[in-house]
């Protein structure tokens, strides 16, 4: 459920290189279907090499760790391991970097420069502007057992008042309180409707990313879930908000940490499941992958191998035995799934290697075999609370009918009956207008998120808190 592979995590490394002056910050911007997406390396100088980190602003991504760093006879390599990145480019007499960025053996010219590049104009109708016709404050509350501090927004009615109020709950990758991504901020535009409409909304940075501190990287949903809980922690201490009329609206990821949180706690009076999972994580993914494939045209003998090959790894994965037996496995099978590649189809100057590690560190962190073991439908039913359930018709990234069924069920088990779920026709993974369903084509689209959408949510919470 992992978005978008440049926002993978990797673990630090520098390797050594001394020339001319590279430290500081270098901004590019990758050009691809008519995107624009800026990145920026942040190069530093360490006692044996360099290091770095990278952003990915048009995404809301910062301090992604660079897996290696050199600089030799004015030559800049940078890699990022587990997202299959490399960067090389270089330095001029003019202070740019002429190089270029490769991701999975695709190329792409991308220059570096110390300007700060402008975000290109997107037309996002639906985006709010200044001045709001409520209460907007920055706010920032502590996570006590974890020992963190998140940052986020809370809007409020403008009229005194005591009010109802909504938890956001963001996706898979590392979010910013907007769940920006591909030009559009999800939850900036959602915040905004439900505040117009008389309900209070809270929506923070997850940790570790923008403003928020913390480790990402070393997260789970169970940590995720424990940074919510102390959020409706700080609505409660808050006097605009009806401590007994606080919800949680999850998307994606999100629709697995609000029952979470739910099941846990009698403060939470009803959640909102948007495009949430009912069924274990390696089941998702395949059925997700599956999806993808068929749309994006692949043929029935590639769908096949891809199933074998990450039904294979997840069979691994679900094995009950050490981690470094674990890791050993995969490994191994990486390495012989490598060497049966025909030589056409390996990515450029990927060695053998560097493929193996690239894989094991998608399958082997914290997120990824908590994510593919986890099964909602215990949680599910222990949440009492009222819910809400809504799939896009054309979500690939969630399929709804598999979903919401085992959704509908779980709930159903532990005795829930206040459970409404809807299939909105046309509608994708972000609840767009779509064509296809396919992630490339949320950038296109300029609608962030149907009408439809807000409106069934916005009338259905204000249902449950009359």
């Amino acid at each position: 459920m992992k978005r978008f592979a440049l926002l993978a995590i990797s673990v630090l490394i520098t390797l050594t290189g001394f020339s001319q002056e590279i430290t500081g910050q270098w901004n590019g911007a990758l050009k691809v279907q008519g995107i624009q997406l800026r990145l920026v390396f942040n190069v530093k100088k360490t006692d044996t090499g360099y290091s770095a980190t990278m952003d990915s602003p048009d995404q809301g991504a910062f301090g992604i760790p660079v897996s290696s760093t050199s600089f030799e006879n004015n030559t800049l390599k940078i890699a990022i391991t587990n997202a299959n990145i490399k960067y090389e480019g270089t330095l001029g007499d003019d202070n740019i970097i002429i190089g270029v960025f490769n991701q999975a053996g695709q190329s792409f010219p991308m220059n570096l420069s110390r300007e700060e590049i402008e975000k290109l104009g997107s037309n996002r109708p639906q985006e709010p502007k200044k001045p709001f016709p409520y209460r907007s404050e920055e706010v920032i509350f502590e996570n006590k057992q974890a020992e963190i501090l998140l940052a986020g927004t809370l809007t409020i009615p403008e009229q005194e008042g005591i009010y109802p109020a909504v938890v956001l709950i963001s996706g898979s990758g590392p979010q910013n309180r907007n769940e920006e991504l591909m030009g559009h901020k999800p939850f900036l535009v959602l915040s905004d409707y439900l505040t117009r409409n008389g309900i209070a909304v809270l929506r923070f940075d997850d940790r570790g990313t923008a403003a928020s501190t913390g480790d990402f990287s070393a997260a789970t949903s169970v940590d995720f879930a424990t940074d919510v809980a102390s959020a409706v922690q700080y609505l409660q201490a808050r006097p605009e908000i009806d401590k007994s009329k606080i919800g949680l609206m999850g998307h994606s990821e999100g629709g697995i940490i609000a029952p979470m949180v739910a099941a846990d706690s009698d403060d939470i009076d009803f959640i909102v499941l948007l495009a949430g999972t009912g069924i274990r994580g390696d089941k998702l993914l395949l059925a997700q992958q599956e999806l993808i494939g068929k749309a994006s045209g692949m043929t029935p003998n590639q769908l096949a191998e891809n199933e074998m090959l990450s039904k294979k790894v997840f069979e691994i994965i679900l094995k009950e035995q050490g981690e470094e037996e674990m890791k050993g496995e995969i490994r191994n099978h990486m390495t012989q799934v490598f060497r049966n590649i025909p030589a056409a189809s390996v990515p450029s100057g990927m060695t053998e290697d560097e493929f193996v590690n690239a894989q094991m560190a998608q399958m082997t962190n914290p997120w990824m075999q908590y994510f593919i073991r986890y099964d909602p439908a215990p949680i599910l039913q222990k949440v009492s609370c009222p819910v809400l359930a809504i799939n896009g018709e054309k979500d690939l990234q969630v399929p709804p009918k598999e979903n919401l069924e085992a959704i509908k069920a779980g709930l159903a088990k532990g005795g829930n009956t206040n459970v409404t779920t809807v299939v909105l026709p046309g509608l994708n993974h972000l609840f767009q207008e779509a064509e296809t369903g396919l992630i490339g084509e949320y950038v296109e689209i300029e609608q962030t998120i149907s009408p439809k959408a807000l409106e069934l949510v916005t009338s259905w919470i204000k249902e449950q808190v009359k």
